[in-house]
């Protein structure tokens, strides 16, 4: 029977009798101690702990929490998973409690008891292999943070939390977004994530439908409404009863059609047109628009009262040139796409396809890079994706003089690439790369780059 290994802990104390005391109170954990912030943030990339002890009190200012709370931000940033249990004194409840706010597990109180403190890390420790088997099982059934979305970047992932969030509630959402940045797919994620998501999905884009036929999609009208109304017809509010209701591009409706909008939403009931009878529906609402409304609301041409009702709660889609780590990550899952569904079999895109990949501005977001990954899967003669297949000149546009910014764009790009040919895998991009992982961890950090990445086992 092979011995069950040892879980890594990170304990950040400055203290050389507490370090000895912890060192070995924890059974079952490889127990690993700093003295220091940079220290931590050297140990953190190496183990990859799931949980860290971090007393507040570090050098160079351990009379304070200065130092502490700094490394609880870096930990937290570079490992926002981490369970992060802060020590502190007796007299230190304030600086405990704004450890809390910023993300910390839990807190506990010197002097140390190590059985109590190994209760708690027992805890976080639990509750960590939990959510990373929850996450596990997500990516298995979704293969992305959310069902159809692919993004690594912190705006991107933000937005994500905020659909995890309210999900599963019947809050009225309003996605905002660029055209073309995927607000539809965060609709169908917020409807994914609900009790209705095995009801009607039913969705209308404001924009897509005259004006004068849009109150009939919406509403339905009965027999004799009309010319050419031939027999009752429930409208789309009331074909998605029991599920969700996705209202796309609410910033182009007619103004007409708002007050009957906002009545709706009050009363939860329709009418149709020519007829007599309110139907109450049930529906959760999601709306998107690409407009700013606090704009349209100032130009008169959007109702301030129907705002406040479709916006309980905003969410805001990033556009793709805001996604620095997510463009070539992107058109790889699209290369990968395309290829499957076309016969086509490519290595990758070449050099200059990735530069302009990575240096265009994208003002069609990620529908615009999805068609050029199409049709280049479709037309490319040779075995890699050119920046001519892509629809680019072969060079990347205007020449920077920034040296600086150059070399790390150089570093990025390289860094992506060696992660997306490794699975994402850290250990097997730093091979490849020929660093050391704590190195690639660092560059990673000081370039920017949010951690998508994982260890080998």
């Amino acid at each position: 029977m092979t011995e069950k290994a040892l879980k890594p802990l990170l304990v950040v104390e400055d203290n050389p009798g507490l370090q000895k005391q912890l060192k070995w109170a924890f059974e079952g954990y490889e127990v690993h101690v700093a003295g220091d912030r940079a220290s931590a943030i050297e140990l953190l990339g190496e183990h990859q702990p799931r949980v860290v002890t971090l007393d507040l009190g570090l050098p160079p200012d351990p009379a304070n929490a200065t130092e502490g709370l700094l490394a609880l931000g870096e930990i937290l940033r570079l490992a926002p998973h981490t369970k992060v249990i802060v020590v502190t004194g007796n007299d230190d409840r304030d600086n405990a409690l704004k450890a809390i706010s910023l993300g910390a597990y839990d807190f506990y109180q010197k002097p140390v008891d190590p059985d109590i403190l190994a209760l708690i890390v027992d805890r976080a420790s639990q509750l960590s292999e939990l959510e990373e088997e929850n996450r596990r099982l997500l990516e298995q059934t979704a293969g992305a943070p959310l069902n159809g979305i692919v993004g690594s970047s912190e705006k991107m992932l933000a937005a994500c939390r905020m659909v995890e969030k309210i999900g599963p509630s019947d809050v009225t959402a309003l996605i905002l977004g660029e055209s073309g940045s995927g607000k539809e797919l965060f609709a169908r994620a917020l409807h994914d994530l609900s009790p209705r998501r095995e009801q009607p999905f039913m969705a209308v884009n404001c924009a897509a439908i005259p004006e004068n036929l849009l109150e009939s999609e919406l509403f339905g009208y009965e027999k004799g409404a009309f010319t050419g109304a031939v027999k009752q017809t429930p409208g789309k509010i009331e074909h998605a009863s029991g599920g969700t209701f996705f209202l796309d591009e609410i910033g182009d409706m007619p103004q007409a059609l708002q007050v009957k909008l906002l009545r709706f939403l009050q009363e939860r009931v329709v009418d149709r047109i020519g007829g007599h009878t309110s139907i109450p529906v049930d529906v959760r609402v999601i709306c998107a628009t690409h407009h700013d409304l606090d704009q349209s609301i100032k130009d008169g041409t959007f109702r301030e009262d129907l705002f406040y009702r479709v916006s309980e709660v905003a969410i805001k889609v990033p556009a793709l040139r805001e996604r620095d780590t997510d463009r070539v990550l992107l058109a790889q899952v699209f290369l990968d796409k395309f290829s499957e569904e076309n016969g086509r079999d490519f290595r990758g895109f070449s050099d200059a396809a990735l530069e302009s990949i990575e240096g265009y501005r994208w003002p069609g977001n990620v529908r615009e890079l999805e068609n050029r990954v199409k049709r280049a899967v479709i037309l490319a003669e040779g075995k890699q994706i050119t920046a001519l297949d892509l629809g680019f000149e072969a060079e990347t546009g205007s020449l920077s003089l920034d040296l600086r910014a150059a070399r790390e764009g150089a570093e990025r790009s390289v860094i992506q690439r060696a992660l997306l040919v490794n699975n994402n895998n850290m250990s097997h991009a730093a091979k490849a790369l020929g660093v050391s992982r704590p190195s690639l961890y660092n560059l990673m950090n000081k370039l920017g780059m949010s951690g998508a990445a994982k260890d080998a086992d």
